[in-house]
């Protein structure tokens, strides 16, 4: 009886200090996301900003995310044309193929990859850069010199994955919509024009504006977290590999959840077009 009440004490003793951990993580990224922010837009405004890092980070994200970010486009403009496309023949409504693009691929799978890009490809970048200059104590170093980490190298990063983040939402967009065009019209499934006026009458303009502001949310969730973890990483190469783990599933867990509460306050909000 008594080791089994200490085997419970001790799961809720456990599960109490992951709950109490999780919070201080949670606090630590939401400052760490305030104090970025506000570095990067004073900096900016009084023309402090580091726009050599910022262009040095906005290539290197873009070099080691734009092909993987297109060669997954392409089979998931295949996928969504096939499948949506075998359904609508079932029921006779081939005629919505091109609608189905407009909704599904703008409103969900633009921002969605493009964030599974930069919080995948980018953040485990980001998170193994700043995982190494922790441990190596050159960020300890900067704040001896008085010089700020957040300011000096995460701002920078900050400000380029949300701006690569909307490229990227673009790429994805533009690559998968021509994928299933091409499929879909060139296998005489469905004429140019059917296909281009259901994507006219239910796409809108908010989709857009929703996929490029869910984008930024994205890239900058995905950079707080790679930072955060990059920063903390402890115990030298094997505490940088397990930050770089961390922050890819954080980010992914994390972008999934907000993806969800996006989509749905602006479904609430929203009125969807019919016709």
């Amino acid at each position: 009886m008594a080791n089994a009440l200490m085997g419970a004490r001790g799961a809720v003793d456990l599960i109490v200090d992951h709950a109490k951990t999780g919070l201080n993580t949670a606090g630590e990224m939401v400052l760490l996301a305030w104090d970025s922010s506000v570095s990067a837009a004073t900096d900016i405004v009084r023309g402090r900003f580091s726009w050599d890092e910022f262009f040095e980070q906005a290539w290197f994200m873009t070099r080691v995310s734009l092909l993987p970010t297109i060669l997954v486009s392409i089979p998931f403009g295949v996928i969504v044309s096939v499948q949506v496309g075998g359904v609508a023949g079932q029921i006779g409504a081939q005629s919505f193929i091109g609608a189905v693009n407009a909704i599904g691929v703008m409103r969900q799978a633009a921002p969605l990859v493009a964030a599974i890009m930069i919080a995948g490809v980018v953040g485990a970048a980001v998170t193994a850069d700043l995982g190494a200059r922790t441990v190596r104590e050159e960020i300890d170093a900067l704040k001896v010199m008085g010089i700020s980490p957040v300011q000096r190298l995460v701002a920078p990063r900050l400000v380029a994955a949300v701006i690569i983040g909307v490229c990227l939402s673009a790429v994805v967009a533009t690559t998968a919509i021509l994928t299933g065009y091409v499929l879909v019209v060139g296998s005489g499934s469905v004429s140019s024009g059917t296909y281009l006026g259901a994507f006219i009458s239910f796409g809108q303009t908010l989709d857009l504006i929703m996929a490029i502001l869910k984008s930024a949310i994205f890239g900058f969730l995905a950079v707080i977290v790679a930072a955060h973890k990059g920063l903390n990483a402890r115990g030298g190469p094997k505490g940088v590999s397990d930050a770089v783990n961390q922050s890819v599933v954080l980010s992914v867990i994390l972008l999934a959840l907000v993806n969800v509460g996006i989509t749905q306050l602006y479904v609430m909000l929203v009125p969807q077009r019919l016709v």
